[in-house]
């Protein structure tokens, strides 16, 4: 499926940044920027060269934070929650393993998690986070009244959401899946203890966005921690109390009340741990329904859109899910099982560690900077905060797809070789990790490059891009459920992702350069324009650039991908043997784990200088307390190592 996550849905684990990234510089000889210069706290006068009335003292928000510190805060939260959502992981699958069972709990819970993706991960959180920047710094209650407009006609639509979807149940899973029988009536029995939770992830998102909005980003990536806690407890008390049910006829109500109610209950939780931080930020919400006249015309416009994309990527989702659970029910038939649905959504879980902790946690802090620049009419420097931030992350989000790549097997095995499941199982999981890995730097990136759009305050590009991919995701799922054998299905659905990640990418970025190009440089930037440096570039000639510097992007993440493929051979050679030397458990995957690990990264800290990547790096093995020789300064007139 074709999603940005932030939160988390399900549950994972991976490896944040642990000290602030530090920007990498562009390449020698290209003109300075005007996005590298600070930004403005406020847009300039209007048209009629009114100057916004400024908020009283003790009204006046925070200052803006560094980008870097607060991706950092984000990424220690989510490394928090995504170890806890490990354990989780690990206690649904030891519960509930690959089979009927868990492919019905995953299609009942399929909804208001895909909802939530959706919310947190692109639509609201990306829309409204602009919104209420431009509220805060022109109106004259310093956006208050404004605030409370949007919270409560969103609250309003997310309680009819809510219902419509809750009493739709039946219809929704039929449009998932192709059950009959007591699996069909198991599913919707968790569909319906499963739904409410689309209107606390929206209380949870709307009022993220707006502690996001005033700079203040750590309790949203902090408190699904909460919701882990409960999730473990929950899975951990089924199993104590005799959860051993194999197929749907074997669930009790009480046991089915317990999954469904106790997953809704640590949504509940998740969304109330945000009310502490509201308070510190002295935000105090008052229902207000005088939405006439009242400015909310744009963000509502805007939230149209969103919610037109979050049905057309659920439609892309239920032919996906009704694919996987057929292959499913085709394996199960065939003496092979665990080819379902439960497979691919556990591998996606994997997937998607290493953009929730790096680029979800970047990007969300650098929205509302974008969105100030964008207020400014200066979208070059949208386009260089974007391209810096690619940069930065390109020495971790690299090194992660080549390591799900090359430790597929033992990463899969840590994770979910517990209980009912079976070194078979788990090298289906494995190896629709290894698809979906392929394409994890284009999914990183087409997630940071759609936050251009949002920043803009444009809705409908990212909707008609999403179209477009989640069409080539879809198209192409059926296509590998029509061709492949029933045991490569999932497989090469995995891979559809991958491909559809790629024309993405592809397309955003054509999008967004064209865009950014389109408005007049801001004051001063002509003055640093220098012609000589773009044609040697191969950039675009005139002073109107994108900022995006595609070309030097694309290479570097080609470089240090190059620089990690002699470690990733060897690394799965020593951690497959390792395991197997040992007995294939737990503590043979988790030494074999750690000695692939080491080798793919010696092998990408040896290489990534000679390659040229070595400023990219070199961040990375600061956070890992690793020595590593600073690279060459920008301006010393030689090429960067």
């Amino acid at each position: 499926m074709t999603m940005n996550t932030t939160g988390e849905p399900h549950g994972s684990y991976g490896d944040p940044p642990t000290m602030p990234l530090r920007p990498i510089p562009a390449m020698p000889g290209v003109p300075p920027q005007p996005g590298h210069a600070p930004q403005p706290t406020h847009p300039p006068a209007g048209p009629a060269g009114a100057v916004p009335t400024p908020r009283k003292p003790q009204e006046q928000p925070t200052a803006p934070a560094s980008t870097a510190r607060s991706g950092l805060i984000m990424a220690l939260g989510s490394l928090a929650s995504r170890a806890l959502g490990f354990v989780r992981s690990a206690m649904i699958v030891a519960a509930l393993t690959t089979g009927p069972i868990g492919d019905a709990f995953n299609v009942g819970n399929s909804l208001p998690n895909i909802v939530y993706m959706m919310l947190i991960g692109g639509a609201l959180a990306s829309v409204f986070v602009p919104e209420l920047v431009q509220a805060a710094q022109t109106h004259k209650d310093g956006g208050v009244a404004y605030t409370d407009r949007l919270l409560t006609i969103c609250g309003v639509m997310l309680v009819v959401l809510t219902v419509g979807a809750w009493l739709a149940a039946p219809a929704i899973v039929d449009l998932y899946s192709n059950y009959t029988g007591a699996q069909r009536d198991l599913t919707i029995a968790f569909a319906r203890w499963c739904l409410p939770q689309i209107f606390f992830y929206g209380v949870f998102t709307l009022l993220g966005q707006v502690l996001n909005s005033r700079d203040r980003f750590g309790a949203m990536m902090w408190t699904p921690v909460l919701n882990n806690v409960v999730a473990i407890g929950v899975f951990g008390l089924y199993m104590v109390i005799g959860g051993e049910a194999t197929k749907a006829e074997q669930m009790t109500s009480g046991q089915t009340m317990l999954l469904g109610l106790g997953s809704t209950l640590g949504i509940v939780i998740q969304a109330l741990g945000l009310l502490p931080s509201l308070r510190a930020a002295k935000f105090r919400w008052r229902p207000r329904f005088d939405w006439r006249g009242s400015g909310l015309t744009k963000p509502l416009r805007a939230a149209g859109w969103a919610l037109l994309l979050v049905i057309v990527t659920q439609l892309s989702f239920a032919v996906i899910t009704r694919l996987s659970t057929s292959a499913g029910k085709h394996g199960e038939a065939l003496g092979l099982p665990g080819v379902g649905n439960a497979a691919y959504n556990y591998a996606y879980q994997l997937f998607v560690v290493p953009q929730g902790v790096i680029t979800i946690s970047l990007v969300t802090a650098l929205l509302p900077r974008m969105s100030r620049s964008a207020a400014a009419r200066d979208l070059t420097a949208v386009g260089s905060d974007l391209a810096g931030m690619l940069r930065s992350s390109a020495g971790m989000i690299v090194p992660a797809a080549v390591l799900l790549v090359a430790l597929a097997e033992q990463i899969c095995s840590v994770a979910y070789l517990y209980g009912g499941m079976t070194p078979d199982k788990v090298q289906v999981i494995a190896q629709t990790l290894m698809a979906f890995a392929i394409g994890l730097p284009a999914f990183c990136a087409q997630y940071a490059l759609a936050r251009g759009f949002y920043a803009m305050g444009d809705a409908r590009t990212p909707f008609w891009l999403t179209v477009a991919t989640t069409l080539t995701n879809a198209g192409l799922s059926c296509v590998a459920y029509w061709l492949l054998p029933v045991r490569w299905i999932i497989v090469g659905m995995a891979g559809a992702q991958t491909v559809a990640c790629v024309v993405s990418i592809v397309l955003t970025g054509w999008a967004l350069g064209r865009r950014l190009r389109q408005a007049p440089p801001p004051a001063g930037a002509a003055a640093a324009y220098n012609p000589e440096a773009t044609v040697m570039l191969g950039l675009r000639r005139g002073p109107a650039r994108s900022g995006l510097d595609g070309g030097q992007v694309v290479t570097l993440h080609l470089a240090i991908a190059l620089a990690c493929v002699p470690g990733a051979l060897a690394g799965h050679w020593i951690a497959s043997g390792c395991a197997s030397a040992l007995g294939g458990g737990l503590i043979g995957n988790l030494i074999g784990l750690g000695l692939g690990s080491l080798t793919v990264l010696a092998s990408l800290f040896l290489l990534a200088r000679p390659l040229g990547a070595g400023a990219s790096v070199a961040p990375l093995a600061r956070k890992l307390r690793i020595p590593y020789p600073a690279p060459a300064a920008a301006n010393s007139g030689k090429h960067r190592r």
